[in-house]
């Protein structure tokens, strides 16, 4: 699903109005029952008091119009207000303001904030608030009346409906641009918008509802501009296709993965799990030799293969041509695997020789820090890097806060100037592609911020990209399904107690749960 920016966003509302004839007035409409409707659905005992509705001078506000319209045509005890003058309301929101008016309804001016303070003392006493004051069109942070309007809203603690973005929000960024309303529910208008996505405005939007409002999906998948998009159930569902009955494990890819080092063989042993429990048909474990037997008595479902290692107990750069004989369709490196130079240089040497595909995380990424110019996809091979956001500090020489303020930015560049695909682990893991569209995805839990999850995840990438031959569908799959898994571990053991042994062993449901839309076989 296609995340919009502001201007995306206008040309979407200006391609539907002009170019398939829909009228501006029909949206409008359109978005204020839909608010109406996700209110009724999850606000039903607010309705029995009163409901305040606040509404800007725009089109947001015209949205809010009808919303109390609605509102008080199905007999909800509702007060409307715009604030700033009655004179500047122009448009379909003017139209929408004047039928309020025939049908006897009364719209309070709020020009001053000494008129505010007069009012907030009924607009207190309301069980809930409908936030049509600002849309998508904010550039710069609230002032004046709007922060005591803002400042006074949130200190109430009453329910909070935002239409299109918590007013205080710029469409275009994730980053707080001044105060914003602290809504209960976000009801965005045909499409996400990126601050309803990603920390820190995330946090203000409550629960998000996506209200179709009429624009066609075509208009919206068209539109020029970045692309981001949302990872959804139904598109994540569509990568999955039944197995026929006759199939072998053959079919469904070899994968290994070079994993592993003296004191650090769990890390191998998830990042197998991980691949298992995704489906490979077959998954060999390459590990230091001394490594071998731990690791192999770990699970008997995978096989193993001794490397040659160094006197630390990693392995050893002339491993690379005793890994480069075994079969496979995927190559996975890094979980667990150590540092130093002998590491290094293997790295490196599988970087330059390999011609499968690779998923490279953990320890093989920081073996290449000081040298990127081996790390770079090809047309006959595609490499995928699995970063958190200190790995990905130091591929980039920055710090992790800047990292962290600019996810997407960071990965989609490296990822477009190295040709390869980057997954920024993380609250909201990023997805970029060598092409520059980037994905983000909505599942995971702060539970999942343990040892080992990571290393599961890399597993989980080979596996699905041994099957499906497709990196960004391996990548959205496998991304998607193991914060789905982190939630459902989180159900169960909580988001304090559960491991990345509990996220693995919930990979089965999640998928089940995806493919069949959470309902049983037999029902």
């Amino acid at each position: 699903m296609r995340i919009l920016s502001a201007a995306q966003m206008r040309e979407a509302d200006r391609c539907t109005i002009e170019d398939i004839g829909i009228p501006s007035l029909v949206l409008m409409e359109n978005a204020g029952r839909q608010v109406v409707a996700a209110i009724e659905a999850t606000y039903e005992d607010a309705l029995d008091g009163r409901v305040a509705v606040l509404c800007g001078r725009g089109n947001n506000g015209g949205d809010g119009f009808v919303v109390a319209r609605t509102l008080i045509q199905r007999g909800v005890d509702t007060s409307v207000f715009v604030i700033g003058a009655i004179s500047d309301v122009r448009g379909d929101a003017r139209t929408n303001l004047e039928i309020l008016g025939r049908l006897g309804t009364t719209v309070v001016e709020i020009g001053d904030e000494q008129t505010w303070e007069l009012h907030f003392s009924e607009i207190s006493e309301c069980s809930l608030i409908v936030d049509a004051i600002f849309g998508t069109g904010l550039k710069s942070a609230l002032a004046g009346m709007m922060e005591t309007v803002v400042a006074d809203i949130n200190a109430s603690e009453i329910p909070t409906v935002s239409i299109d973005l918590p007013s205080g929000l710029s469409a275009d960024t994730p980053h707080l641009i001044g105060d914003c309303i602290q809504a209960s529910m976000t009801v965005t208008l045909a499409a996400p918008k990126l601050p309803l996505m990603l920390p820190p405005s995330e946090t203000h939007a409550g629960d998000i509802v996506i209200a179709d409002i009429g624009i066609p999906g075509d208009i919206i998948e068209g539109l020029d501009g970045p692309r981001i998009d949302l990872l959804t159930p139904e598109q994540m569902r569509m990568i999955v296709e039944p197995r026929a009955a006759e199939s072998h494990k053959g079919d469904f890819g070899r994968v290994t993965i070079v994993a592993g080092s003296r004191g650090k063989t769990g890390a191998a042993y998830l990042a197998g799990r991980g691949a298992l429990r995704s489906g490979a048909g077959l998954v060999t474990i390459a590990t230091p030799a001394s490594c071998l037997p731990i690791v192999a008595s770990m699970a008997p479902e995978f096989m193993t293969e001794p490397l040659a290692e160094s006197k630390s107990g990693t392995v050893a750069a002339s491993a690379v041509d005793a890994l480069l004989a075994l079969q496979h369709d995927v190559i996975a490196c890094g979980p667990g695997l150590g540092r130093g130079a002998a590491v290094t240089e293997f790295v490196r040497a599988l970087l330059n020789r390999a011609t499968a595909p690779l998923v490279l995380d953990a320890d093989a990424l920081n073996a290449l820090t000081d040298d990127l110019s081996v790390l770079t996809g090809k047309e006959e091979r595609d490499v995928i890097i699995t970063p958190h956001p200190g790995e990905m500090a130091r591929l980039v020489n920055a710090s992790i806060e800047d990292v962290q303020a600019n996810r997407i930015q960071i990965a989609s560049e490296f990822a477009a100037s190295r040709h390869l695909y980057v997954v920024l682990k993380g609250h909201r893991t990023i997805i970029a592609t060598p092409e520059g569209r980037v994905f983000i995805n909505p599942t995971g839990n702060a539970g999942m911020a343990t040892g080992g999850t990571g290393d599961a995840l890399t597993g989980m990438i080979a596996a699905w990209l041994a099957q499906l031959l497709d990196a960004e569908a391996a990548c959205r799959l496998a991304v998607y399904l193991h914060g789905m898994a982190g939630d459902l571990a989180a159900l169960k053991e909580g988001q304090v107690g559960m491991t990345a042994g509990d996220l693995i062993a919930r990979l089965g449901d999640a998928l089940t749960q995806l493919t069949t839309g959470g309902k049983k076989e037999d029902e």
